[in-house]
């Protein structure tokens, strides 16, 4: 691993139960040697990506702020989505949400449009969502090419067997052709056992999937809307997205 790499690796430390690190727990927690991990911590705190909080002790820094305000601004995929997916959360009073996926094995989502129906979501920008469970993780992870997708199950094979995925390399494989000829994924109740939602995936002019756009809903919703009507307005949409970028 790079020493970029093993900086970096101290932010993905600090979630919501966890905002505050002690330079010696972290060191602890990486298995760094000290003077490599007092280093890559100073130079976090110098970039702005950490702030002291006390004596060696730092939470994340106003820079990750900054660069959420930054990419807010100039992300092409999100310029190009957002007022798409408000006219379809207004037409469709759905909610409608864009997520992506980065390194491999994490989902974010980036954007959502919101409904006035009273629809509390747990996850939203910026939260990593599972994996393997629901619809725009599914599409989005279904377009990783081959060798991307063969790493991912051989460092995750008990997750993947677990959510019905495959039971084997090749299983998971035919599981993840299926979704990504079929276009569309519907998941209902897999994240939230209330929630269902049908996700397509949004590509550029090369084919290349870059986001996944979903509509979301109580389950109820998203089985009475219909697999038809749901493909119709989320393959119209992407498409606009996909015009727009």
């Amino acid at each position: 691993m790079s020493s970029t790499a093993r900086t970096l690796a101290i932010l993905g430390l600090f979630s919501r139960t966890r905002s505050i690190w002690h330079t010696d727990e972290i060191i602890e927690s990486l298995g760094y040697s000290r003077a490599s991990g007092y280093r890559y911590v100073k130079e976090l705190v110098d970039a702005g990506f950490l702030q002291k909080v006390s004596a060696g002790r730092y939470a994340l820094g106003p820079r990750i702020v900054e660069l959420d305000y930054q990419l807010r601004q100039s992300d092409p995929v999100l310029l190009a989505a957002a007022p798409i997916m408000a006219a379809l959360a207004h037409r469709t009073r759905l909610n409608v949400v864009l997520s992506t996926l980065y390194g491999r094995d994490r989902v974010i989502d980036s954007h959502h449009a919101r409904v006035d129906n009273g629809l509390d979501l747990a996850y939203g920008r910026g939260r990593l969502r599972p994996l393997f469970h629901g619809a725009a993780p599914k599409v989005l992870m279904a377009a990783l090419p081959r060798p991307s997708l063969k790493r991912l199950y051989d460092t995750r094979a008990g997750e993947i067997a677990a959510a019905q995925l495959g039971a084997n390399w090749n299983e998971f494989r035919l599981r993840m052709g299926e979704i990504r000829e079929a276009f569309m994924y519907i998941s209902l109740g897999e994240v939230e056992r209330h929630l269902g939602a049908a996700a397509v995936p949004v590509c550029n002019d090369d084919g290349e999937v870059l986001a996944a756009l979903a509509l979301v809903d109580r389950v109820s919703v998203i089985r009475s809307a219909g697999e038809a009507k749901l493909r119709r307005w989320l393959t119209k949409a992407a498409e606009e997205v996909q015009a727009e970028l």
